[in-house]
């Protein structure tokens, strides 16, 4: 790597890093903003992209986080390239967003013995993309207002039957939520205990997060959680990330008020990202292995990998 690329792609997690940091000072969850907004009572969903896909990890918090800043209510993004493609215009003066792009490339070295061999080296760069709403002459589809939500009761009993199709085992009882890595099971509060469904199905979210981490599963080290309050934050933030990431794919709302006991973790997250600035990116990536997990449980998931 030379060392502008270091210092671009350093740039870019210092930015990130400084503005989730500056949220977090103020007390605000940049991850929850799209259901403290005033289009709260619409359907919340995913970033997406111009074809209709979703945005994920770490970009789904950047692109909730400049919709509700921005006062954007409509949910899709693009580049300016893409808007010229679809015969759409960014209008002069519009600024528009960063994104991030993460993956690998491989490239083949030569050891002191001479013999060749393969190495991934990993790579981080920068997008720019605008929303819709800045963007004149798309096709009106681009335009159009999400779906109403659906009915609150059908959506509760589509979380239950996703929750029910993960396999896993969720005990109701008592005044806490967690999960048992040592029976494998989540622990929760019954419904009546939450001040409504949809906090009921957040908290089991996050639990839900948690219980991926088994080592048959995604494989993510929990042994730390109980001795170190830096890891165990780390481990928080992953669950509340993709709570937040899944109540979205379920067309939830989750609670605007944090639970208690998350609640006492914001001076620890403060600490991580501060000492981190990778951390914030680290912990996206983890949130979204996590729902994917989840996801991949699900019979329609079977049924298209069969198809495919």
């Amino acid at each position: 790597m030379t060392g502008k690329a270091g210092k671009s792609r350093g740039d870019i997690y210092a930015r990130i890093t400084e503005k989730i940091v500056a949220d977090l000072e103020k007390g605000v969850r940049p991850w929850m903003q799209p259901w403290h907004s005033e289009n709260a009572s619409r359907r919340v969903t995913r970033p997406l992209r111009h074809n209709g896909l979703p945005y994920s990890g770490l970009n789904v918090l950047l692109l909730w986080s400049e919709a509700t800043e921005r006062g954007f209510t409509l949910p899709i993004w693009m580049t300016f390239k893409q808007a010229i493609e679809l015969g759409g215009a960014v209008r002069k003066g519009e600024s528009g967003t960063m994104v991030v792009f993460a993956s690998r490339f491989t490239k083949t070295e030569v050891c002191a013995g001479g013999e060749e061999f393969d190495r991934e080296i990993p790579f981080l760069k920068s997008y720019i993309v605008f929303n819709v709403a800045q963007i004149d002459g798309l096709p009106g589809r681009y335009y159009a207002r999400a779906e109403p939500a659906r009915d609150p009761v059908e959506r509760i009993e589509h979380a239950d039957r996703f929750f029910a199709n993960t396999g896993a085992v969720i005990r109701h009882g008592g005044g806490k939520a967690f999960f048992c890595p040592a029976g494998d099971f989540i622990q929760t509060p019954p419904l009546a205990a939450f001040r409504d469904a949809a906090c009921y199905v957040a908290t089991l979210s996050h639990e839900a997060c948690h219980w991926t981490a088994m080592p048959h599963r995604v494989n993510r080290d929990l042994s730390r959680y109980s001795k170190d309050k830096s890891e165990r934050a780390r481990e928080e933030l992953i669950a509340e990330l993709g709570s937040c990431f899944l109540c979205a794919d379920l067309g939830i709302a989750p609670e605007l008020e944090p639970r208690p006991d998350h609640a006492s973790y914001l001076d620890s997250w403060l600490r991580v990202l501060t000492d981190d600035r990778r951390a914030i990116f680290q912990a996206a990536a983890h949130a979204q292995r996590a729902v994917a997990y989840l996801h991949d449980l699900q019979p329609q998931a079977k049924t298209e990998d069969r198809a495919a």
